[in-house]
């Protein structure tokens, strides 16, 4: 059985239909109707959609079709040439985000109060903090409820492509904070185009001057089940 014929049973199972599976992906109609095993690139994009759906299973047929784990980790790639080194051991703060005004005092203060729990996973890069994802604009990348861990950084610092916590001011006392990939703009360099993994989401140029905060994200942590 190729792993085509393994996403057949997989939405058999889930009770998706292949029209719909076809349809969020962005995949033709007639992706599954072979059963040949698919490329790297569709793959992943599968297990990034449906995080329940064992990667073992699906590219070996080996062990079961759903995971056995209750949480999964997904460290961001990056094609940058430049390679940050892992930790083996580190202590990374949940902080609660609804407790500070805003995403800039949160990265200025780090007081201990803010702080919900700890986070401990071997072999991460250098993390400065977590928080819960809210909204969908990344999804489903990321959906609502994801927890993030981020590295703090400055605008200077910046690859453009990747994806990136920020907070934008509205107004002198507003800001909006959220995960977007960071690119160029066509209008210049004094701009920055805030791009959505959900396409529902369109992308928005922004002035630099009003990103008040910036954090490169490292990686994401899902619960997928409660039970």
């Amino acid at each position: 059985m190729g792993s085509t014929e393994r996403v057949r049973e997989y939405l058999d199972y889930k009770g998706i239909t292949k029209y719909k599976f076809c349809n969020d992906l962005g995949f033709s109609n007639k992706f599954l109707d072979n059963s040949s095993n698919m490329g790297t690139d569709k793959a992943c994009k599968i297990l990034h959609y449906y995080p329940d759906l064992s990667s073992e299973w699906l590219l070996t047929g080996n062990g079961p079709m759903i995971k056995e784990e209750n949480t999964s980790v997904m460290v961001m790639n990056s094609d940058r040439k430049t390679v940050d080194s892992l930790h083996a051991n580190q202590e990374i703060p949940l902080y609660d985000l609804e407790a500070v005004a805003g995403l800039r005092e949160l990265f200025s203060s780090g007081e201990p109060q803010r702080i919900l729990d700890t986070i401990k996973i071997p072999n991460l890069p250098k993390c400065d903090g977590a928080i819960s994802v809210t909204g969908d604009s990344m999804y489903p990348l990321l959906k609502s409820g994801d927890i993030i861990l981020y590295k703090e950084t400055e605008f200077e610092n910046i690859f453009f492509g990747e994806m990136y916590l920020l907070s934008v001011k509205l107004n002198d006392w507003e800001e909006y904070i959220t995960v977007k990939y960071v690119q160029k703009s066509d209008q210049g360099q004094d701009y920055v185009k805030l791009v959505s993994q959900n396409s529902h989401h369109q992308p928005k140029d922004i002035h630099v001057s009003k990103i008040s905060a910036l954090a490169l994200i490292k990686a994401s942590i899902r619960i997928n089940t409660m039970m």
